[in-house]
């Protein structure tokens, strides 16, 4: 259970309700013990055994407390069957048999009732917390991960935490209280048929706990296996086109079923230990009644020690233990399940994120003299990218990075952003280094458009307004009309308020870049990064967009990354990189004239 305590924190805004759940647990069991307990007098009654007593008994100390008891009872029995008669001395018996079963299971459903609370504000809590971890966590955290195995922890790894919840309080309060007032009842039946009991009851216990091993690593392969699966569902309907094109569906189709089938085999492996758990500990304590009945029959029947009727309220407590003590068995199974699961949420909770705030960080909301590059280093695991790269990028300009693919130029953006840290060397904004920089402040002074249009299932204005929450409809056609946007938005049905699709496939690609460009516009940064904006477009398009991106850039400090080269002429300078080093920079007219690398790039691409 070390998992599960770690979970203890999200319990703490709850606890009244599992104060609550346990208080009326406490009553259940008191109740559950009492039900079986009130059956004795009124088998006394029927099977005419209730001795007659009209004396008052007198106490005489904790150890004659079991005789007291008895003839304390007896003699109000004798009393009041006396002066009511038989009959309706029973009808009382019955009503306070069905008032105390009542009054149980009126407490069993408030233990429950309060519970619920308690489960599903743990599994409210941790999805959000899960959440917020995986916005606030790295991107290089999930180049590594699957997103629906991540998906997978934040569903239903944290739905059998919730299950364990339930189990755990089943474990220590309910179930346990229900058993200890059982014993303490049958010993105040029978010590000697209790103790008997307890010879057989270890034996049960070790032979029920055998089931339970290996149950929590075979439940950890299921979550992984449900998380391979998960992501192999997300992948396919990201690149549907390309399965299908490729008439890869026979393919993906055979990947999801080999491991829905590991899932298959590893869910039955887990529900078998599960089911047999149930059958096992009944038919051990149904084993354990039948020699009851034999050793038991024998003290009422031949030595006469013990009463019939204490003699089948014996028997009712001691099947009154088999259901809790089934409960316990699969509870324990939920928990080792809910470990197992526990496990994999911390896994993300616990994980350290490098890129975050410092003590002191600094808000900077103005952009005044430069972007200083200086003497970075950086490597992708044991990739090296960058070289001792520097670069200033004075307000107002419009700088290009060319080179071929795997030059480094997008790894200047993600180090810009911070979506990376540099290893060696610094990144200044004016004299401020972006590691002293409060972060949203850092990235509310950039604005970011990716070869890959990033929109959402929503609305037009509402992917646009994320440059700008509290957007008016006008400032949102205004970022539109400069985006060169705002004419095929007006046609369309709904206009601005027409909802895109998933991941904006209702639009065509130059449609949808345009629409991350008005979202740049709307959020007016000081400085524009642009990755690649139009290598993904045809030739109409990328006209649409570069009128866009130029109608974006004035007046506006530039970092243009681009593969086109004819996109970047009227750059103030451009950057040619080379293995993670600068190779040659200037003008255009400046670079063609050495007629180097930059040239060459140029010729290539005139060729093609």
């Amino acid at each position: 259970m070390s998992s599960i305590k770690q979970i203890i924190p999200f319990v703490k805004p709850y606890k009244k309700y599992a104060f609550l759940n346990i208080f009326f647990n406490v009553l259940y069991a008191l109740f559950s013990t009492l039900s079986f307990l009130a059956l004795m007098p009124m088998l006394d009654v029927l099977f005419g055994q209730a001795k007659k007593n009209y004396t008052e008994p007198v106490y005489n100390g904790i150890f004659e407390i079991k005789s007291f008891f008895e003839n304390y009872l007896s003699f109000h029995l004798t009393r009041f069957t006396e002066e009511n008669g038989i009959r309706f001395t029973l009808g009382i018996l019955v009503t306070a048999i069905i008032t105390i079963f009542l009054l149980k299971n009126l407490f069993d459903y408030l233990a429950m009732f309060f519970i619920t609370f308690l489960r599903n504000g743990i599994v409210k809590d941790m999805r959000n917390a899960l959440y917020k971890k995986t916005l606030e966590l790295p991107i290089a955290f999930f180049s590594e991960k699957r997103k629906g195995d991540t998906i997978a922890r934040i569903s239903n790894d944290v739905n059998e935490v919730q299950n364990s919840m339930l189990s755990i309080l089943e474990i220590i309060v309910k179930e346990p209280l229900t058993i200890i007032f059982t014993i303490t009842a049958m010993f105040f039946l029978s010590t000697e048929l209790t103790i008997f009991v307890f010879i057989f009851i270890p034996i049960s216990g070790y032979i029920i706990s055998l089931i339970g091993k290996q149950l929590k690593k075979k439940s950890t392969k299921a979550q992984e296996e449900q998380g391979i699966f998960l992501s192999t569902i997300e992948e396919t309907l990201g690149g549907l086109k390309v399965v299908k094109s490729y008439n890869s569906e026979k393919y993906f189709n055979t990947v999801f079923q080999n491991s829905t089938a590991k899932f298959f085999h590893l869910s039955n492996s887990i529900g078998h230990r599960q089911n047999l758990a149930s059958p096992v500990s009944e038919f051990m304590g149904i084993f354990v009644i039948a020699i009851l009945l034999w050793y038991g029959g024998n003290m009422v029947l031949v030595d006469e020690t013990l009463k019939g009727a204490a003699f089948i309220t014996f028997m009712g407590f001691a099947y009154n233990i088999l259901t809790p003590a089934k409960s316990i068995a699969k509870a324990s199974y939920a928990v080792k399940k809910g470990n197992a699961a526990a496990e994999r949420i911390l896994e993300i909770l616990d994980q350290e994120n490098p890129i975050q705030n410092t003590f002191d960080a600094i808000t900077k909301n103005e952009f005044h003299d430069k972007v200083s590059i200086k003497n970075i280093n950086f490597k992708y695991e044991d990739e090296i990218v960058l070289k001792n790269f520097s670069l200033d990028i004075k307000k107002g300009q419009t700088v290009a990075l060319v080179g071929q693919s795997g030059s480094g130029k997008s790894t200047i953006a993600n180090l810009l952003t911070r979506f990376y840290d540099v290893h060696d060397g610094e990144i200044k904004i004016d004299e401020s280094n972006i590691k002293d920089l409060d972060l949203q402040s850092l990235r509310g002074l950039m604005g970011l458009v990716t070869q890959d249009s990033i929109l959402f299932n929503d609305t037009i204005r509402a992917n646009i307004a994320l440059g700008k929450l509290n957007a008016s409809d006008e400032e949102i056609i205004d970022a539109l009309k400069i985006a060169n946007a705002f004419e095929f938005v007006d046609k369309l049905p709904k206009g601005i308020y027409t909802n895109i699709g998933d991941s904006g496939n209702k639009l065509s690609g130059g449609q949808k870049q345009r629409l991350s460009i008005a979202r740049a516009v709307l959020k007016n940064p000081p400085i524009m990064i642009l990755d690649e904006a139009t290598s993904a477009l045809d030739t109409e398009s990328e006209k649409f967009v570069q009128v866009a991106l130029e109608n974006m850039m004035q007046n506006r400090t530039s970092i243009v990354i681009a593969h086109r080269l004819s996109t970047i002429q009227k750059a103030d300078k451009i950057v040619v990189i080379q293995n993670g080093q600068i190779a040659e920079q200037g003008s255009h007219d400046e670079l063609l004239a050495l007629n180097g690398t930059y040239t060459r790039l140029v010729n290539m691409q005139s060729f093609e």
